[in-house]
């Protein structure tokens, strides 16, 4: 049980080859924050690193700090994820989820990784939305 009161679960007979723990507890008393998809958007609005995969998903995480932060959360506290990346092309995929895991450090949340044909943006090519649990509950 980490200090968010979350714990991951990983030993369930599944494979231990992936990136992510299969599952999430969270204990109550808390409150729970649901972040929008994090957009490679800079402060005026334009899609940042047009064509660059790695470079919007640097924007895209820094994106969901701010949203989480602006809500009374942190990276640590994330319980599950969803990271959005427009092209069928695995290498792709990957390329971004490296920056992603990068970013999370070892917080190996349960997470999925999909592949989509357009996201909203112009030029967009990286998504991220996040659920997060903070110890508390009841406004705090």
């Amino acid at each position: 049980m980490s200090g968010t009161g979350v714990r991951l679960v990983r030993d369930v007979g599944l494979t231990d080859a992936v990136e992510y723990a299969y599952a999430a507890v969270a204990d109550t008393p808390l409150r729970a924050v649901w972040v929008a998809g994090a957009c490679p958007l800079d402060g005026d609005g334009a899609t940042v690193a047009p064509g660059d995969y790695a470079g919007q998903a640097r924007q895209v995480m820094r994106n969901l700090e701010a949203a989480l932060q602006g809500a009374g959360a942190s990276l640590a506290d994330v319980v599950k994820t969803t990271v959005y990346v427009a092209s069928s092309r695995r290498a792709d995929l990957v390329e971004a989820w490296e920056v992603y895991r990068e970013q999370m450090g070892s917080r190996d949340v349960p997470s999925t990784l999909l592949g989509v044909t357009v996201l909203g943006y112009d030029g967009q090519l990286v998504e991220v939305e996040a659920v997060a649990v903070i110890p508390g509950g009841h406004g705090a």
